[in-house]
């Protein structure tokens, strides 16, 4: 037996199509401002082509599509695109290729590729609409099984008409006074055995049995019937019943196993983050070292004690790291009782209470960043007593340790930022954390770090 996993229609094709579009979009903009492609240009355009097929891989470009908007696709695109030319000049200045480019062309190429890659995929998208519209590309399915997952499968199969499947039927052995009959939005056909007649006689695409893995018997039965049809017969597991994370089917030999409550980051995902965190942590550095000097003079200055204040906290996998900060607080608690901060709290300083009102006494963890301890966008790290205090009382709160802690997060964007004096508001933060986790991307990292600075920079609950 071999489990294969849904790959996008054509994938080569696509990469392929992109490579193109990549090299003529070069020569076209070359063309236009009337430039020699020399040698240069054909070790640039070389690395472009494989610099934008890694990243497109690791960011999902050539996933399937199919149940996504475009909008998310074309965000998807330019951001790999981006990520690839900002390596190239990166690679370029840290080597120093002895090249010589026109920069007018490779503004003009920066700009002028995306509209291409964007355009061609507009094209195949509107083609494949209007073949759907005049009935070609089309499929047929019915589903075995009136439960929560046959439900939402009917629903998806509903509003997305881009997967171009109509949903003939329902059927299911139990009787339709115990069914949700408002929400199949349609009557009932009849029991499994019936479905299996109008399979034979009609020609069904696809046949989804959305049985509760209680019937196994029952699902083992009719998978065999339904092997003496010419329809695609798929399981509809019942994995609701479990809260997923990052799950993907692996296999062990040829044994297929479930991961329920898995990381994000493996294999090229893994240094990819690790190579964004250290670009981006080295160039805020860079931008802020004189913020940060200031703010270490004021530290110094207006109280007394270290300027960094180090502090124990739970890492990736929850391992103990130490977290910089500027000190804020006259008490530097770091034992087994750790008091969160709260308004009006007398032990921190009038400098300490600006510093930490504009997030600003945090910013030395961009060093713990460089030193791999940390990652710019992840689960703000807690004081271990509060971690062992919570992960008692706060259902999956040790799954925030999936990932390396972060400097800002969803969670914190999204309006759970500072003292959590309530169990509602911790978990509401656990909540976004594994949300964050679960949906995570490169171009998730990039839109909460832009979120961060335009919204959630100052805080009115960071005390």
């Amino acid at each position: 037996m071999e489990i294969k996993t849904n790959s996008t229609e054509f994938s080569f094709l696509y990469r392929a199509a992109d490579c193109v579009l990549i090299l003529l979009s070069l020569y076209i903009c070359a063309k236009a401002q009337y430039v020699e492609l020399t040698n240069a240009y054909i070790v640039i355009a070389t690395y472009s082509v494989v610099l934008f097929l890694l990243t497109s891989e690791s960011v999902g470009l050539y996933r399937s599509w199919r149940t996504s908007k475009m909008s998310e696709q074309i965000m998807t695109l330019l951001c790999s695109w981006v990520m690839m030319f900002t390596a190239i000049l990166l690679v370029n200045y840290a080597i120093s290729f002895d090249l010589t480019y026109s920069n007018a062309l490779l503004k003009a190429w920066f700009l002028f590729t995306p509209i291409c890659l964007v355009f061609w995929r507009l094209i195949i998208m509107l083609a494949k609409e209007k073949a759907r519209d005049m009935g070609y590309n089309r499929r047929t399915a019915v589903i075995i099984g009136v439960t929560e997952n046959g439900l939402q499968l009917a629903q998806e199969l509903r509003e997305n008409h881009q997967l171009g499947i109509d949903l003939v039927g329902f059927y299911d052995d139990r009787q339709p006074d115990r069914l949700d009959q408002q929400r199949m939005q349609s009557t009932l056909e009849g029991n499994a055995d019936v479905a299996l007649e109008y399979v034979r006689g009609n020609h069904v695409d696809h046949v989804y049995i959305a049985m509760p893995m209680s019937a196994q018997s029952r699902i083992a039965h009719y998978l065999k019937e339904f092997s003496d049809t010419t329809a695609n017969t798929y399981v509809v597991p019942d994995f609701f019943v479990f809260n997923l994370i990052q799950s993907r089917i692996n296999v062990i030999g040829n044994v297929p196993t479930l991961s329920v409550h898995d990381t994000p980051f493996y294999g090229g995902t893994v240094w990819l983050k690790r190579l964004q965190d250290i670009i981006l942590s080295s160039l805020i550095l860079v931008l802020i070292s004189p913020v940060l000097v200031a703010v270490a003079l004021g530290v110094k200055l207006t109280s007394a004690g270290p300027v960094i204040f180090k502090q124990k906290r739970y890492g990736l996998d929850g391992r103990q790291i130490s977290v910089w900060k500027f000190r804020s607080m006259t008490t530097m608690e770091n034992g087994n009782e750790v008091k969160q901060a709260t308004k009006n709290d007398a032990r921190v300083t009038p400098f300490g209470a600006f510093i930490r009102r504009t997030s600003l006494d945090e910013l030395p963890q961009f060093i713990n960043v460089l030193q791999g301890r940390m990652s710019i966008v992840g689960p703000r790290p807690h004081a271990v007593v509060h971690n062992e205090q919570y992960r008692v009382i706060v259902d999956r709160y040790m799954l925030r340790h999936k990932v390396k802690p972060g400097i800002t997060g969803l969670a914190q964007v999204s309006g759970y930022r500072g003292e959590t004096d309530t169990l509602e508001k911790m978990e509401k933060r656990v909540e976004y954390d594994l949300r964050y986790i679960d949906s995570w991307s490169t171009w998730l990292d990039l839109k909460i770090i832009f979120m961060t600075v335009f919204k959630g920079f100052v805080g009115k609950t960071a005390y």
